[in-house]
């Protein structure tokens, strides 16, 4: 049974006797991710190709990629879809493991990701189980777990929808679901925390906006208390402590911000 010795160092990969794993590369989008991009390129160094769109980084962001064996190419952002979406069309495998700057590839993950590669398959698509972690502690419950992203795939067959926000992987194929974890490390403070939640309502409003949407009496109450009730109450976030709280009123807060957002651009093109 022969060994196949990856890159930079990596583990050692036991295929069966003949076998030859797939390679991969993995698609990443940045702008001023210098304090959290080295642990997420330092998780897939075995990979046999990374590559960054950079989002005209004012900080080391670049330099750390470049440091590490990336490509790093610099593109204006044009949102999250279409910069993902960039990041795949400039990969050159015909597998593709896609992540955000501050999420984490397990050793476990590693070796289940290194069996898909090993056996071409045989999905032509792979959900992982997210791991989301905030202020040091693993939400395990409510909207946080298992948190599933479908994050490997053959080129061929997957790319990001055009939502807005909350884009993911659509894949033409067999999608199937690993079980190891993806790290996730997001938010830096509570402030960068609701303020990530308002721009995401911002660009969900714009969305909603150009599909003629408008908001509701429910939208600004029932749909915030409820989205707060099923994460908290019925889904369990109480378990996860006051992380779980401030999490959960968080999400509502979103509910609530997209649904403002929606109503001040009607009102805009109303009085126009």
């Amino acid at each position: 049974m022969p060994e196949v010795a990856e890159r930079s160092g990596g583990p050692t990969v036991r295929l069966e006797a003949g076998a030859q794993r797939q390679p991969v590369s993995v698609a990443i989008v940045a702008r001023n991710e210098a304090a959290r991009i080295g642990a997420c390129l330092d998780s897939v160094a075995w990979a046999d190709e990374i590559i960054v769109i950079d989002s005209e980084s004012e900080d080391d962001t670049q330099a750390i990629c470049r440091n590490r064996g990336a490509t790093v190419l610099e593109a204006p952002w044009k949102g999250y879809s279409a910069q993902k979406n960039l990041a795949l069309e400039k990969t050159s495998h015909l597998w593709i493991l896609s992540l955000d700057a501050d999420e984490v590839v397990t050793e476990a993950l590693r070796e289940e990701i290194l069996k898909v590669l090993g056996h071409d398959g045989p999905a032509d698509g792979y959900r992982l189980p997210r791991k989301n972690i905030f202020f040091g502690k693993w939400l395990r419950h409510g909207d946080h777990w298992p948190d599933y992203q479908v994050r490997l795939f053959r080129k061929e067959q997957g790319s990001f929808n055009k939502k807005q926000v909350h884009e993911s992987v659509d894949v033409n194929g067999k999608v199937d679901s690993l079980i190891e974890p993806l790290e996730h490390r997001s938010y830096k403070d509570i402030g960068d925390f609701f303020d990530r939640q308002v721009r995401y309502a911002g660009l969900a409003a714009e969305e909603l906006h150009s599909q003629g949407r408008k908001p509701g009496a429910s939208d600004f109450l029932a749909r915030p208390i409820w989205r707060f009730v099923k994460g908290y109450a019925l889904k369990g976030g109480w378990r996860d402590g006051r992380e779980g709280f401030i999490v959960s009123a968080g999400y509502a807060y979103y509910v609530f911000m997209r649904s403002a957002f929606l109503w001040e651009r009607r009102r805009g093109r109303e009085t126009t």
